[in-house]
Parts: C-alpha cells; sequence; structure tokens
C-alpha cells in the first residue's frame, strides 16, 4: 500500500505530502495549498482512521484548501506554529494580488504530540516557519525554508535571512546526508547534496 504521496496544488505548484502512518492508521496532510478535490480524492486511497492537518506555515498558497479537506476527512487536528497563527487568519494575508486570503479556516493547535514526524522550527521565510522530520524513513518535508539548490525567500512581513540560515545549519544541514528533503515547491532533494551544493549555504 502507498504511503506517501507528492501532490502539486495551485497555481504556485505547491507540494501538498500526504504521509500514512500505518500503525497508528493516521493520515498527515502536509500543506493542503488548493485542489481540495484531488487531495481529498488521494487521501481516500489511504486507508486511515484519523487525519491530521500540519502546516510548515501560514502563507496563503499553502493553506488555501485547509477548509474544504478538513470538512471532506473530518479532520480535528490542523497544527500550526504559533509564530504564523496571526497570518492564518488574517484578511490580509493574500501573499500576492493574484493569490485572495483564505475564509472558513478552522482554528489551530500548537502542541505536538507526535513522536514521529518530528518537528523542527526553523522560522526565517516566516515568523513560525516549521519542517517535519520522519526519521523512521528520512524522509524531511521542508516547506519553503530549503529548496533544491536555493532557500526560501525573506523579504515577506516576519522574514529574516539570518534566521533561515541559521535554522537550516542548525537543524536540517546537521542531519544525515542521505536524508531526502521534499520542498513546499519544486524537486526533492537531500541533506548531503544541499550542505555540499546550495549556494545559500556553502
Amino acid at each position: 500500500m502507498e504511503n506517501f504521496r507528492v501532490i502539486p496544488v495551485g497555481m504556485l505548484a505547491v507540494n501538498c505530502y500526504l504521509v500514512l502512518d500505518e500503525a497508528a492508521e493516521r493520515l498527515f496532510v502536509v500543506d493542503p495549498g488548493d485542489d481540495a478535490d484531488l487531495i481529498v480524492a488521494a487521501a481516500r486511497e489511504m486507508p486511515h482512521r484519523e487525519a491530521v492537518i500540519l502546516l510548515t506555515h501560514a502563507h496563503v498558497d499553502h493553506i488555501g484548501a485547509v477548509p474544504e479537506v478538513a470538512r471532506a476527512l473530518k479532520v480535528k487536528t490542523v497544527w500550526l506554529a504559533p509564530g504564523d497563527v496571526p497570518m492564518y487568519g488574517s484578511p490580509s494575508n493574500n501573499l500576492l494580488p493574484y493569490l485572495a486570503a483564505v475564509a472558513g479556516l478552522p482554528p489551530t493547535v500548537s502542541e505536538w504530540p507526535w513522536r514521529d514526524p518530528e518537528l523542527l522550527s526553523t522560522p526565517g521565510h516566516s515568523r513560525g516557519g516549521s519542517c517535519f522530520y520522519f526519521r523512521s524513513r528520512k524522509i524531511l518535508l521542508s516547506g519553503d525554508t530549503l529548496f533544491a539548490g536555493s532557500v526560501g525567500r525573506t523579504d515577506f512581513p516576519g522574514g529574516d535571512f539570518a534566521l533561515l540560515e541559521q535554522g537550516i545549519r542548525e537543524k536540517i544541514l546537521t542531519l544525515p546526508d542521505e536524508v531526502k528533503v521534499y520542498p513546499g515547491h519544486g524537486p526533492a532533494t537531500t541533506v548531503g547534496a544541499e550542505r555540499r551544493n546550495n549556494p545559500y549555504l556553502v
């Protein structure tokens, strides 16, 4: 049975990830940014008793489908770091002129009860930027913190390049080389490849 899916969604091709914890029958839906119908259809092909939404940050392109996905999958837990909560429901959270703020968002929680994935706090792209490390699978979902050959923008409100770089160096580049990095946009990479080749980090 497939237990990991990548679904590019929306006009900015945000990578939404579905990660199934088969033992717990729990499905993690990470960054459902748009195209709720695609996400829900894929989720229903991955048998689970509980669905949880995890948000790497609250920029509108990563949260656009949260209301629809939460309703369709009967999600009770939407996790978001406290630093991004003010932006999450803000009517000014439109990021770019052609992206509207999201209405009808469910409330979020900030407690982290799971052992796998592990929460890595990596602010810099936004105040509450976060990564999720599935140690058992050697998979890191890096949101807009780290990309293949690049790093997240820091020119949006709450951006801070020094914080971003610190988080990447202390939290991500200390992971094993073979850990696969799945970013919020674009192709996957590895920790080792970014340590050696990323022009923002070498």
